[in-house]
């Protein structure tokens, strides 16, 4: 039995490595041409320097859509999303979140000195030890994604709570699906 077990935890790391590079890859190949005008101007619309957030150096907590500034707010910009989610047992940024992760890079690169960290999380099934690094993977995915776009690293940091903080507290998969994820989490200064 404990040799079932070593091994599986082998496979399952062999597989999150093996992952990576391909996410990677993919990922630029996504956002160099892939990127749609409309998702541009989606991204960078409604953009004052500085706007809804004070001045200082310290990171002193979360910021709420409200104190970021209306584009945060507005159900039709993807800037109002702040939630990656992710398939089972994947590190692989769907489709369907590329134009977020565009549009809050894009916020970024228009605010040098906003900080966000990627929060990343897992379901309940796994190994704790498993979920953690899953839940890094996921995270790494999307700061790839947007370094790639130009962010700074120093703007980004990553955070792994595996299963700890479920979105979702039932044991079934609709619970599942929404603590499959990455949370982008903007920071005061």
């Amino acid at each position: 039995m404990k040799f079932s077990k070593t091994y599986l935890a082998l496979a399952a790391t062999a597989f999150l490595l093996s992952g990576c590079s391909s996410t990677e890859e993919k990922g630029a190949d996504l956002l160099e041409g892939g990127q749609s005008a409309a998702v541009e101007g989606a991204a960078t619309s409604g953009y004052s320097e500085g706007a809804g957030i004070g001045g200082g150096e310290m990171i002193t907590g979360e910021l709420s859509p409200e104190e970021m500034g209306a584009e945060f707010t507005d159900p039709q910009n993807p800037l109002s999303k702040h939630t990656i989610y992710f398939m089972y047992d994947s590190s692989q940024v769907q489709q369907d979140f590329i134009p977020v992760i565009a549009a809050h890079s894009q916020y970024l690169l228009a605010h040098p000195a906003q900080r966000l960290v990627l929060e990343g999380h897992a379901d309940e099934r796994g190994s704790p030890e498993y979920n953690i690094a899953l839940g890094e993977q996921r995270a790494k995915s999307v700061a790839r994604m947007m370094k790639v776009q130009g962010v700074a690293e120093s703007q980004l940091e990553v955070v792994s709570y595996g299963e700890e903080k479920p979105d979702a507290t039932g044991h079934d998969e609709a619970a599942w699906q929404l603590n499959r994820r990455v949370e982008l989490v903007y920071q005061a200064r």
